[in-house]
């Protein structure tokens, strides 16, 4: 089995790394869904499927998010006094979120997540736009936000920019700036997010062979191996393609795919 996950992981690897670099959107949006289909037909207990594909899709953004902070690092696109406290905010609600996913049912971590694309989905297909504020609300605010972005992001199993750049956007950061911070915070979001899943799993019997926790290291493995190679070219590809087209045909399959998880 750990030969078919490996494979299997490698082509769904190189599809995420591929749509990230093109679109700009997140892995695990793609990777909890594929892991979802993908695990029960190996025989993984459903009860563990849900939590497994989270925490496996925090841990392969691990490795994804800390070079892409390295590179807005250089490039000075993170402003790090605004940063700083979202980061340890984020890496609380990361790590709570590991700890509520493990006392959830795996319907409900499933309907949360479902939900919770069908929303950025929406936002993304028909491109919704809000009124901006021209400053930062409270230090306190900006942390409370950090805080449950960081705890929605974990029971989602993504980064969160997709929820933390149209936040920053709407208080007035700079579009580069918002992204140089949400990859930043994304870091922390994975690393926290992934430690609690491999705490709250260590209990568990009927995870699968190979597991840390609920991380499937076969899955993780080949995820990594392509997704960090794939990137580039989706990235090159991207300059000759109609994006906003592709964004919303990208958005109305991830409601379908939502939506199939909710109704199966």
């Amino acid at each position: 089995m750990f030969v078919t996950v490996f494979l299997s992981c490698l082509c769904i690897g190189a599809f995420v790394g591929f749509l990230s670099g093109l679109l700009g959107i997140g892995g695990g949006l793609i990777i909890v869904p594929a892991l979802v289909y993908l695990l029960p037909q190996l025989g993984i207990s459903p009860a563990v499927v849900m939590p497994v594909a989270l925490a496996t899709s925090l841990a392969s953004i691990v490795v994804t998010s800390s070079m892409a902070m390295l590179v807005h690092h250089k490039n000075h696109n993170i402003p790090w006094p605004l940063t700083r406290p979202l980061m340890v905010m984020m890496a609380l609600g990361a790590l709570s979120g590991a700890f509520i996913a493990d006392i959830l049912s795996a319907k409900t971590l499933t309907q949360i997540f479902a939900l919770a694309v069908i929303s950025l989905a929406c936002y993304m297909l028909f491109s919704l736009k809000s009124p901006k504020v021209t400053s930062m609300p409270d230090i306190k605010l900006v942390q409370l936000i950090g805080l449950a972005t960081g705890i929605l992001s974990s029971l989602m199993g993504i980064a969160g920019g997709a929820i933390l750049v149209p936040v920053l956007s709407y208080f007035g950061v700079h579009l580069r700036h918002s992204i140089g911070i949400a990859t930043a915070c994304g870091v922390m979001v994975a690393v926290f997010g992934s430690f609690g899943y491999v705490v709250t799993g260590l209990d568990r019997l009927d995870l699968p062979p190979w597991s840390l926790g609920y991380i499937y290291l076969p899955a993780l493995l080949g995820l990594v191996a392509t997704s960090s190679v794939f990137a580039p070219m989706g990235v090159k590809y991207a300059a000759g393609l109609p994006l906003a087209t592709l964004k919303k045909s990208f958005a109305l399959f991830l409601m379908l795919v939502a939506v199939k998880m909710l109704w199966p």
